[in-house]
């Protein structure tokens, strides 16, 4: 009986897997011809971290299935896959939240470096062009498209707009809000206005790092429960096989979902107190998500 079990619950996985990459592959978008060269021009970042996730999703179905097959558990393949595709979150370096710092930071060198040039006696549109090739690394490329627009004649403010959509960002929106007015009701003060904003930004900056530094302790706590856990349990399946005998039936396979269940809950709260939260924006175009 149990044999059977673990076969129709291998069989369950394997089939559900099978299904779920069929509708992926039925539901993916079809490009036209026309879309085709729009897609090339996205940023590599987006497809690098679309490539990682498929990689990711192939590995955790394997791993799910090899843990299945061993096992004769269907419910520890699933929770195995889910773990190995929620891994890069959980044991990941937080290169999310440095990308956010970065930007931010990248904001502040940018506005300083309006700041120094608008005290010169330099036009705003003058300005931003002249500086585009020496913007911070994290915003360049918005940058240097601002600046392109702006060479095709396109207007300051709606050039600017798209720049915030752009970076989606809450400080970058206030930059980008002091440079809309100035541009379209002649502000005054505007470079000691852009050096208080870049001070502003700088103050974010080390604010955000003392935070994280608080919240390593719990990522740390994190992995070592789950680390902690992960290796009683391995232990238990090669030492003491017969101590786990219970989940081999039916019964015992919901049970050890529920188990999963509850403690992955525990994660995902223990998580979202690991994450920042991202302040809302208010330099939105109408339509934008």
């Amino acid at each position: 009986m149990t044999g059977e079990v673990g076969l129709f619950g291998l069989l369950g996985v394997g089939v559900g897997m099978g299904l779920w990459l069929v509708l992926r592959a039925l539901s993916a978008p079809r490009h036209s011809a026309g879309e085709v060269s729009s897609r090339t021009r996205r940023p590599r970042a987006t497809r690098a971290r679309r490539e990682n996730a498929r990689r990711w999703l192939a590995a955790s179905g394997a791993a799910g299935l090899a843990v299945a097959v061993v096992t004769g558990w269907f419910a520890a393949g699933l929770l195995v896959a889910a773990a190995v595709w929620h891994g890069p979150r959980l044991w990941g370096s937080q290169h999310g939240e440095q990308r956010a710092v970065d930007r931010i930071e990248a904001v502040a060198t940018w506005a300083e470096t309006l700041r120094d040039t608008l005290a010169a006696g330099a036009g705003l549109e003058q300005t931003i062009t002249a500086i585009a090739p020496t913007a911070p690394t994290a915003i360049r490329l918005h940058v240097q498209a601002l600046a392109g627009r702006l060479h095709d004649g396109q207007r300051l403010a709606p050039a600017l707009r798209r720049l915030a959509d752009e970076l989606a960002d809450p400080t970058a929106d206030l930059v980008i809000a002091a440079l809309i007015l100035a541009s379209e009701h002649q502000a005054r003060q505007l470079a000691p206005r852009l050096g208080a904003l870049a001070d502003s930004a700088r103050a974010q900056v080390e604010m955000r790092q003392r935070v994280d530094a608080a919240r390593a302790r719990i990522r740390t706590t994190v992995r070592i429960v789950v680390t902690t856990t992960a290796g009683f349990v391995a232990g238990l399946c090669v030492l003491n096989r017969d101590f786990l005998s219970p989940y081999d039936s039916l019964t015992g396979q919901g049970m050890l979902l529920a188990i999963g269940a509850v403690f992955a809950a525990a994660l995902a709260w223990l998580g979202h107190l690991a994450r920042f939260e991202q302040p809302e924006r208010f330099l939105m175009r109408t339509g934008s998500p």
